[in-house]
């Protein structure tokens, strides 16, 4: 019982949008309507400035460490852990309190993964920059260290459960990229920094 009960709150504390709610704070409006129509931090950062955004990147980062933490210390099974990972993913990707019109879980992602092993997340974190700051596109940066997640949880000799549910992160994450690898083929992307409101 209790693993289904920390699962569960994995997706409802996934499902509490911190891109809403800081630019609610912030005076911004939604993001949903503004912007690229992305509620997260890159498009919160572009509407509202880097205050509103770092905020919105700490909250999305904790609602995907939290659960996993939690599962980590009360948790009867092992696999409850690796659950709540994709169960906070899946609440930031379509929450229940905010008509399932969620962001990408770029930092919700890597939350949760920094939660399962700080190794792990640290690694990605690293792919993620070194793209970020080679190529200048967010969106390719967040698709290559996505792509890398598994192979990383794999050398780190995590066990198949934990590859499966960082796998499965991993291509819904790169499934909410699909407009961006259009753009990304066609040149059209916008890279960090540009003020066109693309995610």
């Amino acid at each position: 019982m209790i693993d289904a009960i920390l699962i569960v709150g994995a997706y409802l504390l996934g499902s509490i949008s911190t891109a809403i709610l800081v630019s609610r704070l912030a005076g911004i409006g939604d993001p949903r309507d503004l912007g690229s129509g992305n509620p997260g931090a890159t498009n919160i950062l572009r509407l509202g400035g880097i205050l509103p955004a770092t905020a919105t990147i700490f909250g999305d980062i904790l609602k995907g460490a939290l659960p996993v933490l939690l599962a980590r210390i009360i948790a009867e099974n092992d696999a409850t852990i690796p659950a709540c990972l994709v169960a906070a993913f899946l609440g930031h990707l379509f929450p229940l309190f905010f008509q399932f019109r969620g962001g990408k879980g770029v930092a919700t992602a890597f939350g949760g993964l920094m939660a399962i092993s700080w190794q792990l997340g640290l690694s990605v974190a690293i792919v993620w920059i070194v793209v970020a700051f080679i190529s200048r596109y967010s969106s390719l940066a967040s698709i290559l260290s996505a792509l890398a997640a598994p192979l990383i949880s794999y050398a780190f000799g995590q066990t198949a459960v934990y590859i499966v549910a960082t796998a499965l992160v991993s291509s819904l994450l790169i499934r909410c990229h699909k407009t961006n690898i259009e753009r990304l083929l066609t040149k059209s992307e916008s890279k960090i920094g540009a003020k066109d409101g693309r995610p």
